[in-house]
């Protein structure tokens, strides 16, 4: 395992390398600049700005710099907001991003693995239909419609949750943020699951495991499960990771300070160092979990070995 795990590191270090170059290049590739303003800078002071930033130098010089940075764990400073760095920024603003991404891909598995089992198991009669109904109204349905209409009904009209802000992680803040995250992934994973149960439950051992007496129970938690959620482990690494750094749209309805809204406000205004940071977070976190999701995969699977 320890040899898997060393080969998976030493892959993922030329793909940072390759998410690096290329954020790079098209960050300084988009019309605009981090000093472009409604009133523009003199040409000495704009000059000026740019040398302390290093952003006069040819540019394959900055890029050679900060790749030298960023191996050294440098991220930068941050252009636009004055005496922050972006490591800084990573640590002020990561926690509201990660609660609320781990609660959602938490609530979101079970509830959709549950329901992926009972659709399954009612294959083709109502609570199927229902549970399908339901779960493609969840993928159809985006979360900047959901959003609104539940802060509107259960905030506004009801009044028994707040409409927004973060209040330090209070958990009336954080539940409908968590739901709206979470309603279009129990939505597919009970869809990864209903197909993934189906397919198991016709197979050959399933039969025979059924012939020789077994309790159902046993047959559907022991045996069928484990090789149903074989689909859904490659599919939650890239989904938590989504989850925990893309609620842009969840976080400007609830005025969450999380990682999202740094990462679109950080590159309209092109703040080059901290949409950098947050590609690498980004990407660092992708590789992490889908090494994750592989360790369970093969913990799963008895016929997959790591060597």
């Amino acid at each position: 395992m320890f040899r898997f795990i060393g080969r998976r590191l030493l892959v993922a270090i030329p793909t940072l390398f390759l998410v690096i170059t290329a954020a790079f290049f098209m960050m300084r590739a988009a019309p605009g600049g981090p000093f472009d303003m409604d009133r523009k800078l003199s040409p000495e002071i704009l000059k000026n700005v740019e040398a302390k930033y290093g952003l006069d130098k040819p540019l394959a010089v900055q890029y050679v710099d900060y790749l030298a940075d960023v191996v050294r764990g440098d991220l930068g400073p941050s252009l636009k907001y004055r005496d922050k760095s972006v490591l800084q920024i990573l640590k002020e603003n990561y926690k509201p991003s990660l609660i609320i991404g781990l609660s959602a891909i938490t609530i979101a598995a079970l509830m959709g693995v549950g329901l992926g089992v009972l659709a399954a198991l009612r294959q083709n009669r109502s609570v199927d239909y229902g549970v399908m109904t339901v779960a493609i109204l969840g993928v159809c349905i985006p979360t900047f419609v959901t959003a609104p209409l539940l802060v509107l009904g259960i905030a506004s009209k009801l009044g028994w949750l707040p409409t927004a802000g973060w209040n330090d992680g209070a958990l009336p803040n954080l539940v409908l943020p968590v739901i709206v995250l979470a309603l279009p992934q129990i939505a597919i994973i009970s869809r990864l699951t209903r197909a993934g149960m189906i397919e198991v439950l016709h197979s050959n051992y399933i039969r025979t495991a059924r012939a020789k007496g077994l309790p159902e129970s046993r047959i559907v938690g022991k045996h069928a499960l484990r090789a149903a959620l074989l689909p859904l482990v490659s599919y939650l690494g890239p989904a938590c990771a989504g989850l925990i750094t893309g609620s842009l749209v969840v976080e400007r309805i609830f005025n969450l300070p999380g990682l999202g809204k740094f990462f679109v406000t950080s590159a309209l205004q092109r703040d080059y160092t901290v949409v950098m940071g947050m590609v690498i977070f980004y990407a660092g976190l992708i590789l992490f979990l889908n090494l994750v999701a592989d360790l369970l995969y093969a913990a799963l699977d008895p016929r997959v070995r790591l060597a």
